[in-house]
């Protein structure tokens, strides 16, 4: 038996999206972004060296094959990469009318999205008013916070006070298709803020809404607030099985670490690991020494994302980067005989362009423990098909993956 690590880093796209040009951030198209090469630019240029100096170094990454998927991505050289590679590397382009986490992450697991996803308008009141009333009769409250498109820390730190002295939530959206429930742990309470967006995302994935998130918090006017690590998705569930599921209906193990149960709904899955990058990078360790044979385990990494690409933080996303090839670079020595790693995007975040939202860019293929190759370019859902051939798994005739 074998072992497959699937491994997400969340907005590292490396542009070169054929239909870029068909997604924006606000009027401006994606068109031209690249997340990894305007990053590794901005680090030769000496413009992102806040915490770090100098060019990006991915020596891990790159001796995979990372420079080169650039390349062939979108024609571009990713300044300080493009060695050799020394092992498997390709470029997944996308299908799915999203540039978001489900869409991204349901085709890599096999499953494009089928439908379009349903966005807030981004106005004053962007939410319909049975929405609202939906909320106020299910919270007990007379009225909510926010209604309207913004940055969750920037949200939180504008109507904290108000919320912790009237009980309302803070509603918001985003650029992607989500509806984000911000409530203070001690004053509102954790359990209720869960049950909250527990009821009411029936209603909203009726809509195609994609997530409802709740974004519980602490702190107070005086000491400033800040979010918890209590953040919980209730998303939509794939229409139909997804490689998890594939995995786990062969009778072997799915270990999901990060957001990845709130992804796909638990569907497939056994155990999840949880917490911040560093202790998720911890958690992808301990699978790697303890995980059964013929086990997958399917991560996610957020901060990328989360922290540095939507806050167009150049040096911070720079700084992530290289913090996690110096750590995946050593756990794939400790990869056993057999076992693969595939390391791979769901979407880009390109932290030197307009805006705050998701790019739409191709990804890096990227696999340890599978020799030296060139994939050229594949499709998102054919990642599955490599982790799913790999563990001896059966990949369903209605699957969208290459054969």
């Amino acid at each position: 038996m074998v072992r497959a690590f699937l491994v997400v880093m969340d907005s590292v796209g490396i542009g070169g999206a054929p239909d870029a040009h068909c997604f924006f951030n606000g009027s401006v198209p994606d068109e031209g972004a690249n997340t990894l090469a305007h990053i590794a630019r901005a680090c030769a240029q000496g413009q992102a060296a806040t915490g770090r100096v100098g060019p990006l170094r991915l020596p891990t990454l790159d001796r995979l094959g990372l420079g080169r998927a650039v390349q062939l991505a979108s024609d571009t050289f990713a300044l300080g990469l493009g060695r050799e590679p020394e092992g498997v590397w390709g470029v997944a382009t996308e299908v799915s009318q999203g540039k978001d986490t489900p869409s991204g992450h349901w085709e890599l697991a096999g499953v494009p999205v089928p439908w379009e996803w349903h966005y807030f308008p981004d106005q004053e009141r962007a939410f319909p008013a049975e929405i609202v009333d939906q909320i106020c009769a299910q919270a007990g409250v007379s009225g909510i916070l926010g209604n309207c498109h913004a940055s969750g820390t920037v949200i939180v730190d504008q109507h904290g006070a108000e919320h912790m002295r009237s009980g309302h939530p803070i509603c918001y959206t985003s650029a992607d298709s989500v509806f984000q429930i911000a409530a203070h742990e001690e004053t509102f309470g954790l359990d209720r803020l869960m049950d909250l967006c527990a009821a009411l995302a029936p209603t909203l994935h009726d809509m195609r809404v994609g997530r409802v998130i709740a974004r519980p918090f602490l702190g107070d006017a005086d000491i400033g607030f800040a979010r918890t690590g209590n953040r919980r998705d209730f998303a939509m569930s794939p229409p139909k099985p997804i490689l998890t599921n594939w995995v786990q209906d062969a009778g072997q193990k799915v270990y999901a670490v990060g957001k990845i149960g709130d992804i796909f709904s638990m569907q497939g899955i056994d155990a999840v690991r949880k917490g911040n990058d560093e202790m998720l990078m911890k958690h992808l360790g301990n699978l790697v020494d303890t995980a059964e044979e013929g086990s997958l385990t399917f991560a996610n990494f957020v901060e990328f994302d989360s922290l540095y690409g939507h806050r167009r933080d150049v040096s911070g996303y720079a700084r992530a980067l290289e913090w996690f090839d110096a750590e995946i670079g050593k756990l794939i020595p400790r990869l056993r005989p057999g076992d693969i790693m595939v390391l791979t995007a769901d979407h880009g975040n390109d932290p030197t362009w307009v805006g705050t939202d998701h790019t739409r860019e191709r990804v890096p293929v990227l696999i340890a423990g599978a020799g030296c190759k060139a994939l050229g370019h594949i499709g998102f859902s054919d990642v599955a098909g490599i982790v799913a051939r790999h563990l001896g798994v059966a990949v369903p005739e209605s699957a969208s993956v290459r054969r």
